[in-house]
């Protein structure tokens, strides 16, 4: 049996480098969460208007630059009248990305050229989370938990983010989630294959994310330590430090990282080229703690960059070894993949002639290549259960784009978004044959959230629960290989998607916002367990796997936030969704899934 279509193999191959050095070296990452695109100039708005005497119609000196901006035309006659009627403003508007999402977070400060400075930034975030109970396939020796049993629970954690620096040339970052976990309620049952599957109350984890120096030096940014990695929209690689509309981030791709970036053409040109080594820490697919992975991998990457565009590529070789033991330790062997990554992304704005906005955009597609024994296809059935049996064959493809419109209130630094609204869709390759030795699934990064419930919510525990009793000895003597990458950890896998939402805001510390997500699946649905252990070709629910329909979700919610000075901000927030379920979902006497229901209560502060 292969136990799942890619599963989570094509999650987080490709882990480029994060473009975050500073600004006069190497531009920042094509990442709208962290870094606003180059500032384009929009249609000045009205300043208050000065008097002009009559007479005076040809004595008020206006360059042709700002009347053009101003009227369109310039009748050198008709200047003093067209002023008086729609005066100049004398300050440009340029995009930024809080227009479109404003998170309240404190940055670093810059480092000073002279001497050594210390700045530390952080956050503290708590959250009460309530969902209805989840139908999930029982385990053969435990037919009464057939859902999820968790309806209620508290969670926080609190992010720590420092930086040391001699002048502004050597820099040494941190940062850590400490504490971070469940704090009280209720537990999850039968899911401990998942990564966090909230199986037990644990408020004090630690999470090591970043730890690395930085010397800027006259040819480029030289890193070396512990990482963040993230590439454009965050599909493969994101490093878990990007808020999202709905939801919230955890964890992400992080490695062991030594990277140079440089622009080759000399400061300020637009080409920025990097190159690095990991050896991955953590990530959707490896875990060098938990499950002793073993993963390296380098990385080229190209990022050209213009004022009111960018785009760029990478290539990543990827090779990774997990240690197993088929019955005892007389018994060992090894799991092994080698993929390759190509990945195109970029992104732009530009102003809204007339008018105080922007149109904006984004996109990324990789596609991912190669071979692995982390699933075989001929597992179940083999001729002579001795023989060396081929690896599987990966191919697998995921995009995701978006398009929308920012209307902008104030000027200057008081500009803010006052109407926002974008639509993304998006596409991850399915797999609906476990046997014919190609695996084609494509999961998204947990962390590029799309919706609160569909994917975060339903689709996570279901693959969770049943790749925890495909591994019950009481149904198999072994374990199919794989099986701990079968869950998606609440990536987007296997499907195609909309997404359109929208964001007003009455007042530059409110946001009131909505999200629909209509989806369906790639391929069939086909539940691994089902197929393998229970021998019939179902979805998660045990009904029929050409039912694409997943169903409609719909998003709704409201953010606040109270600036206590110029150094922190209180954060408060209330957000739900209900998941109308599709067919997708019906199991095998046709019975359809209740309706799925989750509210997040936010209380923070940035500091």
């Amino acid at each position: 049996m292969r136990p799942i279509a890619a599963a989570s193999l094509t999650a987080a191959f490709a882990l480029p480098l994060a473009f975050a050095a500073p600004a006069r070296a190497i531009p920042a990452p094509l990442d709208p969460a962290a870094s606003a695109a180059p500032a384009s100039p929009v249609t000045p708005k009205p300043a208050a208007p000065k008097p002009i005497d009559a007479p005076a119609k040809i004595a008020a000196p206006v360059s042709a630059s700002t009347t053009t901006a101003v009227a369109g035309t310039t009748d050198e006659g008709n200047l003093a009248d067209d002023v008086e009627a729609r005066p100049v403003r004398e300050d440009p508007l340029e995009f930024s990305d809080s227009f479109v999402l404003d998170t309240g977070r404190k940055e670093l400060r810059a480092p000073s050229a002279d001497g050594i400075s210390f700045s530390l930034r952080g956050e503290y975030q708590l959250r009460y989370r309530a969902m209805s109970d989840l139908r999930l396939q029982a385990p053969v020796r435990h037919p009464e938990a057939q859902t999820l049993g968790q309806n209620q629970y508290l969670y926080h954690w609190l992010r720590l983010h420092a930086r040391f620096s001699f002048k502004d040339k050597v820099s040494l970052v941190a940062q850590i989630d400490v504490p971070r976990g469940l704090i009280v309620g209720d537990t999850t049952r039968y899911v401990d294959a998942a990564r966090d599957s909230l199986s037990e109350a644990k408020w004090s984890e630690v999470h090591p994310r970043y730890l690395y120096l930085e010397y800027d030096s006259p040819i480029g940014i030289f890193r070396v330590g512990q990482q963040g990695s993230h590439w454009g929209m965050g599909l493969l690689a994101n490093d878990g430090d990007h808020p999202t509309l709905f939801g919230d981030y955890q964890r992400g791709s992080l490695s062991e990282r030594l990277l140079f970036a440089t622009t080759p053409f000399g400061k300020g040109s637009p080409l920025s080229v990097a190159v690095a080594g990991d050896v991955v820490f953590q990530d959707q697919t490896a875990d060098l703690v938990q499950d002793h992975d073993r993963a390296f991998q380098g990385v080229l990457a190209l990022l050209y960059r213009t004022r009111p565009a960018e785009i760029g590529f990478y290539g990543v070789l990827r090779h990774q070894e997990r240690d197993h033991q088929a019955v005892d330790e007389l018994t060992p062997y090894t799991d092994k993949l080698t993929v390759g990554v190509l990945d195109l992304t970029g992104k732009f704005n530009v102003p809204v002639p007339g008018t105080p906005a922007f149109a904006y955009g984004q996109f990324e597609a990789a596609m991912i290549l190669g071979s692995t024994s982390f699933v075989r296809g001929a597992y179940t059935r083999p001729i002579d259960p001795t023989q060396k049996r081929d690896d599987e064959i990966v191919r697998s493809f995921g995009a995701a784009a978006l398009l929308g419109a920012a209307h902008v209130n104030g000027s200057g630094k008081d500009a803010w978004g006052d109407v926002v609204g974008e639509i993304e869709a998006g596409y991850a390759s399915g797999d609906a044959d476990g046997n014919d030795g190609i695996t084609r699934r494509f999961t998204f990064d947990a962390n590029h959230r799309v919706g609160l419930v569909l994917f975060n919510q339903v689709l996570a525990w279901k693959t969770a629960r049943a790749a925890t009793i495909a591994q019950d000895p009481d149904v198999v003597a072994r374990a199919a290989p794989g099986l701990s990458l079968l869950p998606s950890k609440a990536g987007v896998f296997g499907a195609e998607y909309l997404n359109p939402r929208m964001i007003f805001r009455p007042r530059r510390w409110l946001d009131l916002k909505t999200g629909v997500v209509i989806a369906q699946t790639s391929s069939d649905l086909v539940d691994p367990y089902h197929q393998g252990a229970l021998g019939n070709i179902a979805n998660y629910d045990g009904g029929d796997v050409r039912r694409h329909d997943l169903g409609l979700e719909l998003d709704l919610g409201a953010n606040v936030r109270i600036p206590v000075d110029t150094t922190a901000t209180v954060q408060a927030g209330l957000e739900g969704g209900v998941l109308f379920p599709g067919h997708a979902f019906d199991d095998s006497a046709g019975g359809r899934l209740a309706n799925q229901y989750l509210v997040n209560l936010a209380l923070g502060l940035q500091f």
